[in-house]
């Protein structure tokens, strides 16, 4: 298995630090509104990461923080006049419901920044021991030119970061590059304790702190999206790596930006969608389709017409499925033929095919373009005349790869009231007894209800409109 490392920006084979398993850490969202769909992206992305990590075999250990204290979530309390932790915690609520509808794994631990702010405080005591960090009047700075290699992450030389960077008037830095680890108090704002006064920690101590915490000083990957990647990512390797003695993370992964309609998402613009939005449009499943598309690396662009088209080849997949599960209901055979024997061999070419693209620094693209080959092969090849058995084993094939993207292609069974099924029942008969005026009457009344008849040649399908 192959990955590119935006540590050493090139491909390299995965090996992780413990055999069979993968400590992974991934920067979640500050919880201050909805979560929007570029937050969505990594969601997706490094979700399909860890469900491929294990469907080869791989133990998880999968860590996601919430940022429950910043100064967005403070400025949010103060306009609803609530108290931040209510509406962090309205707003974790909220984004672990639109992560449940996009099928993301919840995470083998959720932290959050204010439970874990004494050991932050433990962290920044040992860097200031250790000359990496001073304080002056109740702010804690790190030395960002003591830590030798400082930017091999970004790629950044501190001379020309320097040359941009300034000192603000009420600022008593050492150095223009050096960066918060722990701010004073201000007024109306929630504060904790520390050697150094009332206040709270800065925003990148937090996950140096519980990635350490629940995966270990040394961890296999640390993943977030490609804006984290400076300072953010940056400085979590200074603080980590100066504390530990250890070098932080093997592998570092960053999915790349979504833009809408070919411009950068911003609300000023108008352009901007919330998960929940887009989930009520279209649905969670059709949105999670959609990302997986492309691949984690390339630029993504939104739109209405790319969303309706997802949602179409998505359809194309649970058709297949669909008919299927008809046969497989209906066939009268159960042992396969001589040339079901024959095409069953052909279906490992498919799921090989797959696995390459995913083992290819997780190229969701072509394992879509896999499952698609598989879907034609389905529909050419498993007909009325097919055995029970060899459409079973086709349609396991195709729900055990789209079942690691997360990819729901197989219809639930839904409950529909009882004047409604009764309609349906007295169409069936209305066809059966060739009265197709009466079918298409009540086919028209259904619509009207909400209730999309389709007749196939697998029989009826409904699905609500």
């Amino acid at each position: 298995m192959r990955l590119y490392n935006t540590l050493t920006k090139q491909m390299e084979e995965f090996i992780p630090i413990e055999e069979g398993k993968v400590k992974m850490y991934v920067c979640g969202p500050t919880v201050y509104d909805y979560i929007h769909i570029g937050n969505a992206r990594p969601y997706i992305v490094f979700d399909t990461i860890r469900r491929y990590f294990e469907y080869k075999g791989y133990e998880v250990n999968y860590v996601q923080n919430f940022t429950d204290i910043d100064d967005k979530i403070i400025e949010k309390s103060k306009r609803e006049n609530i108290p931040s932790k209510e509406v962090a915690e309205k707003y974790i609520k909220e984004a672990l419901r639109d992560a449940d509808g996009l099928n993301v794994k919840r995470a083998t631990k959720h932290p959050k920044a204010t439970e874990e702010i004494s050991e932050m405080v433990t962290m920044i005591e040992k860097l200031i021991q250790k000359g990496y960090a001073y304080e002056k009047e109740g702010t804690v700075y790190f030395r960002t030119k003591k830590f030798e290699t400082y930017g091999k992450l970004s790629n950044k030389k501190i001379e020309d970061l320097e040359a941009g960077a300034r000192i603000a008037v009420n600022e008593d830095k050492e150095d223009p590059m050096d960066f918060v680890l722990w701010k004073p108090k201000k007024e109306n704002e929630p504060v904790w304790q520390s050697p150094w006064g009332e206040g709270r920690p800065g925003w990148h101590i937090e996950c140096s702190v519980m990635a350490r915490n629940y995966l270990g000083e040394q961890i296999d990957i640390h993943a977030g999206g490609e804006d984290l990647v400076f300072p953010h990512h940056e400085n979590e390797i200074a603080q980590s790596e100066a504390a530990n003695g250890k070098n932080f993370a093997k592998y570092w992964i960053h999915n790349a930006f979504l833009n809408i309609d070919n411009r950068k998402m911003s609300k000023s613009e108008g352009n901007f969608f919330t998960v929940r939005e887009v989930a009520n449009e279209f649905s969670y499943d059709i949105l999670r389709f959609f990302m997986l598309n492309a691949h984690y690396r390339s630029p993504l662009n939104f739109s209405r017409e790319l969303m309706e088209s997802a949602a179409s080849s998505l359809e194309r997949i649970k058709t297949a499925v669909f008919n299927l599960n008809y046969i497989i209901e209906h066939s009268e055979t159960h042992d396969l033929t001589k040339t079901e024997i024959d095409n069953e061999k052909h279906l490992k070419i498919y799921v090989d095919k797959f696995e390459k693209a995913m083992e290819d620094d997780f190229n969701t693209a072509d394992a879509i373009a896999a499952i698609f080959e598989l879907v034609r092969f389905a529909n050419s090849n498993v007909t009325h005349e097919s055995s029970k058995d060899f459409a079973q084993i086709v349609k396991n094939t195709i729900t055990q790869l789209c079942e690691t993207l997360a990819l729901n292609v197989e219809e639930t069974k839904e409950l529909l009231e009882e004047d409604i099924e009764e309609l349906i029942r007295q169409r069936q008969e209305a066809r059966k007894n060739k009265d197709f005026k009466k079918a298409d009457e009540i086919r028209d009344e259904l619509k009207e209800k909400g209730i999309l008849i389709e007749d196939t040649r697998e029989g009826m399908r409904w699905k609500r409109i």
